[in-house]
């Protein structure tokens, strides 16, 4: 009896040890999401404030009055129809280029194989390594050779060739059985055809978790339409809020408020794609 009672008594504590243990990691958890939503809740506490409740100290986190007047203002102080329309039209072409370039690259560094490959690979993951303003000016100069300054086409076609893209699809289609692509080819099938009908269906998760970062890091580009865009029809959203910083003074109410529609999209398509986007982040990392 004695001995069953010590097993007993071992299982429980057990079970209490597991429970601290979860309670503990929830608590940090809780703590760590908290953390992480409160600039999101004071930037939206600020775009319902008047100029002068944004400098009272100490701070209130629910505006008296709501200022709702602030959103019609922001969208009367710009054409930023224009300004969304730019982003999303640059933001679409280059999520679908990028992802077109980097599925078909990482397709042939991880089934193909040709001379130089492992090490025409390590070149281009070393490119990552790379600060983009060390490739900024002789960017600057090649679109300027070409007429593309002050155009789009300065937005769309640099962003389309990244490493990060190759190296994380690359890492997915290594996880991707052979014997799919070694039944196709017995039955006929060519590289492009595997390519089109078994690859990239398998690789939707991966696809779609690239797709996410590529928008969301273009849709929040500032430096790239600071560079090249001047034409005020061009500018895009982030280089819109600009607007409401002056020399002397910023309109942070006004800047809130147009921040918090910005955000805005990003927010909805990570709730829509987050299945998506963490069965891709999870799942390129494994090899077969």
């Amino acid at each position: 009896m004695s001995v069953k009672n010590e097993a007993q008594a071992g299982r429980i504590d057990t079970k209490t040890k597991n429970r601290i243990i979860r309670f503990c990691v929830h608590v940090m958890l809780i703590a760590g999401a908290i953390t992480m939503i409160l600039p999101f809740l004071w930037m939206l506490s600020s775009s319902l404030k008047t100029t002068n409740d944004m400098y009272t100290f100490p701070p209130t986190w629910i505006p008296n009055p709501v200022m709702w007047e602030n959103y019609l203002y922001m969208f009367q102080s710009a054409p930023w129809g224009v300004y969304a329309w730019n982003s999303l039209k640059v933001s679409v072409l280059v999520v679908i280029g990028h992802v077109i370039v980097s599925a078909m690259g990482a397709y042939a560094f991880a089934r193909l194989k040709f001379p130089g490959r492992n090490v025409l690979f390590i070149i281009i993951l070393a490119t990552m390594m790379i600060p983009y303003h060390v490739t900024m000016i002789p960017t600057f100069k090649i679109l300027r050779e070409l007429g593309w300054l002050n155009t789009h086409w300065a937005l769309i076609i640099p962003p389309l060739f990244s490493a990060f893209g190759l190296f994380l699809l690359r890492q997915f289609f290594l996880g991707i059985p052979k014997e799919l692509e070694e039944a196709a080819r017995i039955d006929g099938a060519s590289y492009p055809r595997i390519f089109v009908s078994i690859i990239l269906p398998i690789s939707l998760p991966a696809l779609t978790t690239l797709a996410i970062f590529t928008f969301m890091t273009q849709w929040n580009d500032f430096l790239a339409p600071l560079i090249y865009i001047n034409d005020e029809l061009l500018k895009t959203l982030s280089l819109g809020l600009a607007t409401f910083q002056g020399t002397y003074t910023t309109q942070w109410n006004y800047l809130m408020a147009g921040s918090f529609i910005v955000l805005l999209p990003i927010l909805f398509i990570y709730i829509f794609a987050q299945r998506y986007f963490i069965e891709g982040v999870m799942m390129s990392g494994m090899k077969e």
